[in-house]
């Protein structure tokens, strides 16, 4: 998730479109609570890990 938003921030920066940019800052918080609470030790989404 947060690869995915750091791509979109990149391709909103290029082309201006400001969905994009919002679309990826929200994807880059999801993602770093995500890996917040799973660095913590807890259960995501009923799952410990996603490999």
């Amino acid at each position: 998730m947060i690869t995915l938003g750091v791509i979109l921030l990149i391709i909103s920066l290029v082309t201006g479109v400001m969905v994009l940019k919002t679309l990826g800052v929200l994807l880059v918080l999801v993602g770093v609570v995500l890996v917040l609470l799973g660095s913590a030790g807890r259960a995501v989404g009923g799952r410990r890990h996603y490999w």
